[in-house]
């Protein structure tokens, strides 16, 4: 991802999460770690035609890392983009050395525990309230070890199974 394409990921960000959408100045501070020797890895999927319709971000620090946000157009999901978005992150998180990758999901959000789930991430507590102003609650799950050893991003097919 790169400060171009801000605007794109904000029309998803507001689509997708009106409720808790993060802001412009959330988006550009979070790319100014993106950078070699920065904390953070940001990266985006595009539709044939260039249109971004998914996106992702890394935070690493001290050997720990925590995915800061994962979504997909919900035209393109079920066609493997969340799976490739998230093992980019994974890939990323063990080049890095991270001992630990967190997450947090809403819990009523079934389908992206499932997706966690399929890539070994494990539930471990509940954080009370975190997405506001829903007060909904957050699960957090970890993934111990990430590994480069999982499906590459690369081979995942891009159109809609089913």
């Amino acid at each position: 991802m790169r400060w171009w394409d801000i605007e794109p990921v904000m029309d998803l960000e507001l689509r997708l999460f009106p409720e808790d959408a993060w802001s412009h100045g959330m988006f550009w501070s979070e790319l100014a770690e993106a950078r070699p020797g920065g904390t953070r890895h940001y990266s985006v999927a595009t539709a044939a035609d260039g249109t971004i319709v998914g996106y992702a971000g890394l935070m690493t620090v001290a050997g720990e890392g925590d995915v800061q946000t994962i979504a997909v157009d919900e035209r393109h999901q079920g066609a493997g983009l969340g799976t490739a978005l998230l093992t980019d992150l994974i890939h990323e998180a063990a080049r890095r050395g991270c001992a630990d990758l967190l997450l947090e999901v809403r819990v009523d959000n079934q389908r992206a525990q499932r997706l966690y789930e399929r890539h070994g991430f494990e539930p471990v507590g509940i954080r009370r309230g975190y997405y506001q102003p829903a007060d909904i609650d957050a699960l957090v799950m970890r993934l111990e070890h990430p590994s480069t050893d999982s499906t590459d991003p690369k081979d995942i097919e891009d159109t809609p199974h089913g």
